[in-house]
Order: C-alpha cells, then sequence, then structure tokens
C-alpha cells in the first residue's frame, strides 16, 4: 500500500515514552512504511484475540527500525519502534 493513502495514529503519551526510552518518535517510525523492502511479521507474544499486533522491519534513514503497530479503523496504530538488532537480523536475512 503506498505510503500516500496510508493513515497513521498513535497515543502522545506512548510516542513520548518511546522517545525517552528509545530515541525514536512515531513520526520518524512512519519512514518505514516507504521501503519497499520491509518486511512485516505477526507479533504473536503481543497479539489477542481481539486485536492481531504485527513487527515491520524498513530501513529507514538512520538504519534498519523495528516498529510495533496493529490495524485501528482503518488506521496504522504505531505501538513502539527502535533500533534493535533484532530486526536488523530479520530484515538482512530476507533482504541479502
Amino acid at each position: 500500500m503506498p505510503k500516500e493513502v496510508m493513515q497513521f495514529e498513535w497515543d502522545a503519551a506512548k510516542n513520548r515514552q518511546n522517545i525517552a526510552k528509545h530515541g525514536v518518535s512515531f513520526n520518524e517510525a512512519e519512514e518505514a512504511f516507504d521501503d519497499e523492502h520491509r518486511i512485516v511479521a505477526i507479533d504473536h507474544s503481543h497479539s489477542t484475540s481481539s486485536e492481531t499486533r504485527y513487527y515491520c522491519f524498513a530501513r529507514t534513514r538512520r538504519g534498519i527500525i523495528t516498529v510495533r503497530f496493529t490495524w485501528r479503523n482503518g488506521n496504522i496504530r504505531i505501538i513502539g519502534a527502535g533500533y534493535w538488532r533484532g530486526g536488523k537480523k530479520e530484515y538482512d536475512k530476507k533482504n541479502t
């Protein structure tokens, strides 16, 4: 799906916590969805019977990012993001 039709949302307090903890804003995390080689996988450990959660592993201007998200009311709701080794490993495995 092209990013220009994607709509993003998040909790403002959660965004502030993510910046403090991981140094990544959810605005920056949106960049992951620009990468045509991004990988999306189900986050089984955080999904519930009422909501499936996902990981997006993608390249941004700062490196390989992992974005945790879900779909709500047709929007991508960002839950968390960071530049973690595990996400880079998954991305490199599929894109090399």
